[in-house]
């Protein structure tokens, strides 16, 4: 495989991986939020999957994203009874965010983003250093 084409793979995993921690992010900031009204559901959590595709004018596969969806786990309950939005027990649903999880997440996210980045860095470097060659 050349060094243009394993750029151009990298590029597509940091653009993937950049859409993961950008929905990350949105879950860890609502991950405090409350409906306003009882009857209303919190925020959902949202997970990315990814797919492999093909691409023919390569002749390589890359990874991209094959969709967002809204993760289908319970929400959590919390006892409170003054909140606008509790039932009649005093119980209101909260989102089904862990950010212990989404934290750890991230931090997968941000490694794959970065792993990909060094591919991108030493192929531009490898890159450079075969036009110094041919210069001598």
């Amino acid at each position: 495989m050349d060094l243009v084409k394993a750029m151009a793979l990298a590029a597509q995993g940091m653009k993937a991986q950049g859409v993961r921690m950008k929905v990350i992010s949105e879950n860890l900031a609502n991950a405090d939020t409350t409906p306003s009204a009882a009857g209303q559901d919190p925020y959902r959590r949202q997970v990315v999957t990814f797919k492999n595709e093909m691409d023919r004018t390569e002749g390589v596969r890359h990874v991209s994203v094959d969709r967002i969806e809204n993760d289908k786990s319970d929400f959590l309950i919390k006892y409170d009874p003054s909140h606008p939005a509790a039932d009649e027990l005093g119980y209101i649903r909260t989102p089904n965010v862990n950010s212990l999880i989404e934290m750890m997440d991230m931090r997968e996210a941000q490694r794959s983003y970065e792993a990909n980045l060094g591919v991108i860095e030493m192929s531009r470097a490898m890159l450079m250093r075969m036009v110094d060659l041919l210069r001598s």
